[in-house]
């Protein structure tokens, strides 16, 4: 089962054609739409979701739920609504997808910081939790600032008399698909794919301190780049370190590549390979590689 948390915003392209796009499972799709704000925004707003729970439905066969975010500047508030659904989500046994893309910004952190928390503590589920961050194809901010600062300067030639009723024509013809356009598919328009995917996921990282030894493992692998086992791994630091390589140095490595694991801290990943299993770093420990280098 494949649930897809959204917040709904400004955008429609960026909540449902990566899903598309990328084919991905969606079975069922809870869909957020803010309460705060001028009336014409939450009144577009809820436009918007009324056409996605359509769409998610007709596309994707999926099943939808509406919510309000009673204020989407209370991340307190957001916060505690995203850490009850995404846990009322995982306990019947969901993956979950929270989309980060298109809600104000206290509502889409307090999301993001949500998944990740419960990731922390519910280590046993944090493969089926993911965040992720759709990028636009195009901004229709700039558009309909361009479109503007041109029905600007064509109002002033007809306030000095130089109005031209082709040239009015030809800005009225415009204003009104830019319009239809926004109207249709808000601030946003297109998935752009990125690094073969419509979808950016972000990594969760560990809120445990990375002891010596484990930063050394760490540094190996990201100098190596995966190892066929444990073993392999324990042998190349033993040469490095130029230390002998001894069932108990064996075993010292093993225990801190199980602390740095999928069951630990998160930064390596283990792949079943035969009898061995081949170890390389996740995401997050390529993360962490790249930005504690200078210190190595």
């Amino acid at each position: 089962m494949q649930t897809h948390i959204v917040p709904v915003g400004f955008d429609y392209d960026r909540l449902i054609a990566p899903l598309v796009r990328d084919q991905l499972d969606v079975d069922r799709v809870i869909l957020l739409e803010g309460a705060v704000g001028s009336e014409a925004n939450v009144e577009y707003s809820r436009k918007l979701a009324e056409k996605l729970e359509q769409d998610f439905r007709n596309l994707l066969g999926a099943e939808t739920e509406r919510f309000v975010v009673a204020d989407v500047y209370d991340y307190d508030a957001a916060f505690e609504q995203a850490y009850t659904l995404i846990n009322a989500e995982l306990d019947t046994g969901s993956e979950v997808w929270v989309n980060v893309s298109a809600m104000p910004r206290t509502v889409s952190f307090a999301f993001a910081t949500a998944a990740h928390s419960i990731m922390v503590e519910r280590e046993g589920d944090r493969e089926r939790i993911h965040t992720y961050y759709t990028v636009p194809e195009k901004y229709l901010e700039t558009e309909l600032a361009e479109a503007l600062q041109l029905q600007c300067s064509l109002l002033e030639d007809v306030l000095a008399g130089d109005g031209d009723a082709d040239r009015i024509r030809e800005q009225l013809d415009s204003a009104r698909e830019l319009l239809a356009e926004f109207d249709e598919r808000g601030t946003t328009i297109g998935a752009k794919e990125f690094g073969g995917s419509h979808i950016i996921e972000f990594p969760v990282a560990s809120f445990s301190n990375v002891k010596p030894f484990e930063e050394l493992i760490l540094f190996t692998l990201g100098e190596h780049g995966e190892f066929e086992s444990v073993s392999e791994l324990a042998q190349t630091l033993a040469r490095e370190l130029d230390e002998e390589y001894t069932d108990s140095f064996r075993s010292k490595v093993i225990y801190n590549v199980d602390r740095l694991g999928p069951g630990g801290k998160g930064y390596i990943e283990r792949e079943e390979h035969g009898k061995s299993y081949r170890t390389t770093l996740s995401r997050i420990g390529e993360l962490w590689v790249r930005s504690h280098a200078d210190d190595e």
